[in-house]
């Protein structure tokens, strides 16, 4: 996979994962990223490409990643119908949310990163408060 800085003109190479990549997230100041890679969530760092942390706990399909605006914190959301965050420094799972009744589809911060929202396909988002 190839990341671009648009502004410097320049590309990281990160190593492919051994399943589709679905929707990445990048931290604000655009040195990690986050894919989706079946159950799990892998954090690579950009510039040089090497994998940082694999993040497992999810008992089916993650669906979405995002990062804190700090990028302290990362969320995923999956078809286990929780929501999870993680630390992002040491890969450890802080908190499982659960109270969703089917597969979570999104997961957001919202810009001071103080709430975090997820949509599920039981037609409800939820709105948490994950620090």
């Amino acid at each position: 996979m190839i990341v671009w800085d648009v502004a410097l003109r320049s590309r990281a190479n990160l190593p492919p994962d051994k399943v589709r990549v679905l929707r990445p997230d990048i931290t604000p100041d655009g040195r990690l990223k986050a894919n989706i890679s079946g159950k799990r969530v892998t954090i690579f760092d950009v510039p040089s490409g090497r994998l940082l942390h694999t993040l497992s706990g999810h008992d089916d399909r993650v669906r979405s990643v995002a990062f804190s605006p700090d990028g302290r914190l990362l969320a995923s959301g999956s078809d286990d119908n929780k929501v999870k965050i993680w630390e992002v420094a040491s890969g450890r799972l802080l908190h499982t949310l659960s109270g969703h009744g089917d597969w979570v589809r999104s997961v957001a911060f919202s810009p001071d990163g103080r709430l975090l929202a997820s949509g599920s396909d039981d037609g409800t988002v939820k709105i948490w408060g994950p620090a």
